[in-house]
């Protein structure tokens, strides 16, 4: 299966049933990977696990798949999310991708005191989730939610789910934690989400604001100012290590 072209649908899986393939799939399939009649793929959507497809038709404007067996079953993702403050195109592209490839949940764009970037194409960070995690093999794909105002966000936060967020001034506060100390607290998969800024860093009152909530936790990645999307990725991969998934 490791081998096969894997493919996102949005449709219900179960055995023999049969799919049709149009449009933007339809020509990876047919004219990219150019694959005819009989050729197999594997098929997921998020919720039936994963399925060997086999490709019994081929049209001009379609192509029908035939489900021959599931051969990977759902399984219970890790619930982390990614809160972040919107960068650059390329660097939030690589933010979708390389993030969906390390686990997340889901995707919220924040619009911060220092965000210089307000403008974000979900549609086009949404696709580029799908296709990562059909390249990674994971079965699910994140979900991704409009940006919004950090502070609305603070606002309307459901306090059962902690809120790490990654402080480049935390490095020396007497609070901040490093992401390994936080294993006595949740043995078991948390619901957590990790809150990265913008380029300038947090304002001073963000951080004051952020100081009084008792859902927040300030985690220090150490004394290096990380760029944005590096620092999205280390904390990402250092709460995988906290929980003992990969």
């Amino acid at each position: 299966m490791a081998s096969l072209i894997r493919l996102y649908v949005e449709a219900d899986l179960q055995d023999g049933k049969t799919l049709e393939i149009q449009a933007g799939q339809l020509h990876y399939l047919k004219n990219v990977m150019r694959l005819g009649r009989g050729a197999q793929l594997a098929l997921f959507n998020g919720r039936d696990g994963e399925y060997l497809a086999e490709i019994v038709e081929i049209e001009k404007k379609s192509l029908q798949i035939k489900l021959l067996e599931q051969t990977r079953q759902q399984i219970l993702d890790p619930d982390i999310w990614l809160v972040f403050a919107p960068v650059k195109k390329s660097r939030i592209d690589m933010i979708a991708e390389k993030a969906t490839e390390l686990g997340v949940a889901k995707f919220v764009p924040v619009i911060t005191d220092h965000t210089n970037v307000e403008r974000v194409k979900v549609d086009r960070l949404r696709a580029n989730a799908i296709e990562a995690a059909e390249q990674c093999r994971r079965l699910t794909v994140p979900e991704f939610e409009e940006p919004q105002a950090l502070s609305k966000l603070l606002d309307n936060w459901d306090e059962t789910r902690r809120l790490l967020v990654m402080d480049e001034t935390a490095e020396n506060a007497p609070d901040a934690v490093k992401m390994s100390d936080l294993r006595a607290d949740k043995i078991n998969i948390p619901s957590d989400a990790i809150l990265i800024g913008p380029e300038g860093g947090f304002s001073p009152s963000e951080l004051d604001l952020m100081e009084k909530l008792p859902f927040v936790t300030k985690v220090s990645l150490g004394g290096r100012i990380l760029r944005a999307e590096t620092a999205a990725l280390a904390a990402l991969a250092l709460w995988q290590e906290l929980i003992g998934q990969s």
